[in-house]
């Protein structure tokens, strides 16, 4: 339970800070937690992505808010992407999580994970340009992608909106404001998703409802609403390109242990 409102309390507070859904530190924790309840080691990944998305639903909700009251969030692009990001989290979640295998799913969300910490140590790359206009094709790619890769790894698109918006020469803090607010529709498409894709399936221990995990979600939600503010309000004090580099070095073990896991799960 203290392991649990620790998690809630740290990643409701990066989802603020960082304009990140948080589940890129969720996913690993909760996968370990439910490998000591006796949940098998396919579905257990399964479970925690989900988990996690559903988390997000709350957390970003509360992020945007708080991003939206300081006046930091472009809903211009939250319009062109967000329509497009929940086709993209609903063909995940409903159709495409529940084919793959969760080995697929663990090395992927390695993958991902080891490529968003790169970003993140790098920083991104705007453009001094003024704000612009790509393409709406480009855009309803780019934000069906988004909403695609984040259903299968349980995260709320941050480390792909960003650099983005980035380099489409939005401001820092816009982008990560926007990217709060764009987590929001991620969310609940891909949650919506796995809630028809995961409803039928058996519970091998009590709280499992489908893909997910309710006893944890009872605990996170209310912890990472009550942060995600206070980090949204650090984002405009803190200096957040330091403290990207530091997360990124979590990320690097993170996206190992998860790569290791992967590796047990196919030998």
């Amino acid at each position: 339970m203290l392991g649990l409102i620790a998690l809630g309390i740290g990643t409701g507070f990066l989802a603020g800070l960082l304009g990140i859904g948080g589940g890129m530190v969720m996913v690993p924790i909760l996968t370990v937690l439910l490998d000591g309840l006796g949940v098998a080691a396919d579905q257990a990944v399964k479970v925690a992505i989900a988990t996690s998305m559903a988390c997000i639903s709350f957390t970003s909700f509360s992020s945007l808010r708080a991003h939206h009251r300081r006046g930091a969030v472009r809903w211009d692009w939250v319009r062109q992407l967000a329509p497009a990001m929940v086709i993209g989290g609903w063909v995940c979640g409903g159709a495409l999580f529940a084919a793959l295998k969760g080995t697929w799913l663990t090395g992927f969300f390695a993958c991902f994970v080891g490529f968003s910490a790169l970003q993140m140590w790098q920083g991104p790359r705007p453009s001094q340009a003024a704000d612009q206009v790509p393409p709406r094709g480009l855009v309803w790619a780019v934000g069906a992608l988004i909403g695609l890769f984040s259903g299968l790894v349980g995260a709320g698109g941050g480390f792909l909106t960003v650099p983005f918006l980035s380099s489409m020469a939005v401001p820092l803090h816009q982008a990560v404001a926007t990217s709060a607010a764009t987590g929001f529709p991620i969310a609940v498409a891909n949650s919506l998703g796995y809630l028809l894709s995961g409803w039928h399936l058996p519970s091998p221990v009590p709280g499992l409802w489908g893909y997910f995990y309710l006893p944890a979600l009872a605990v996170l939600i209310p912890c990472t609403m009550v942060t995600a503010p206070l980090g949204a309000r650090a984002a405009h004090a803190l200096p957040v390109a330091k403290l990207k580099k530091l997360f990124a070095g979590l990320l690097v073990l993170l996206a190992t242990y998860m790569g290791w896991r992967a590796v047990q799960l196919s030998v």
